[in-house]
């Protein structure tokens, strides 16, 4: 019996003893650990900061991570895709179908090299606000024959005056617009159109720029240029 008693004694101190020392581990958080805290790698380097700091801190980590990301491709604003012949344009855009481009894409008639007419217009604007603005002030002025040019054309978004066979007249009509306060207007010479055509691209990234060239490379004899 006191060798049972004895014995046991013995292994109850090894196991404070062991606990004490902290090779057991701790059952409670709170606990003061000092020989653990010493044996830690740099634990005289440890600080505590303030939660602004520690805020700050983060926001520093957080803008290092965005700085790191890849930059998305770049957009190119417009592409333009020339000079076809009908046939090929046909040909051509029967094979754009697949890249669902929509209002994206659109396609003109280069201007040829002879003069057919001459407008009186009003510069672009910029946007459809912009020149419903104009003519409103247009509307203001007394004048009421013009027209918003809406198709895709360096005009987009000005307003045309007027169309005459010979700049002469073309030239009595802005000094008549003048009289009514109109300062802005302007005569401009109208080429006839080409039989050669133009597709114009809007928003076009490497991705899509590639799938074009790729189409263009049958087209042998078409031209690639940017445009605005």
């Amino acid at each position: 019996m006191l060798k049972f008693i004895f014995w046991t004694l013995l292994a109850l101190n090894a196991a404070l003893f062991a606990y004490g020392r902290g090779y057991l581990g701790h059952f409670s958080g709170n606990e003061r650990e000092p020989e653990r805290l010493l044996n830690q790698l740099n634990a005289n380097k440890l600080s505590i900061i303030s939660a602004d700091q520690a805020n700050k801190q983060a926001a520093l980590a957080a803008a290092l991570l965005d700085d790191a990301k890849p930059s998305p491709p770049p957009v190119q604003a417009c592409v333009e895709i020339a000079s076809f012949v009908l046939a090929d344009a046909r040909r051509f855009e029967a094979q754009l179908a697949a890249l669902e481009l929509g209002d994206r894409q659109s396609r003109h008639n280069l201007p040829g090299t002879e003069v057919s007419s001459y407008i009186v217009y009003i510069p672009p604007q910029g946007s459809k606000e912009g020149a419903d603005k104009k003519a409103g002030e247009l509307r203001a002025l007394g004048v009421t024959n013009y027209y918003i040019i809406q198709e895709n054309t360096p005009l987009h978004w000005g307003i045309s005056l007027g169309v005459f066979k010979t700049e002469t007249a073309a030239q009595n009509q802005l000094a008549a617009l003048m009289k009514q306060g109109v300062r802005t207007a302007r005569v401009a010479p109208r080429l006839s159109g080409s039989k050669q055509l133009a597709f114009q691209f809007r928003d076009v990234d490497a991705d899509l720029k590639a799938k074009l060239e790729k189409i263009r490379a049958g087209f042998p004899d078409t031209t690639v240029r940017n445009c605005k």
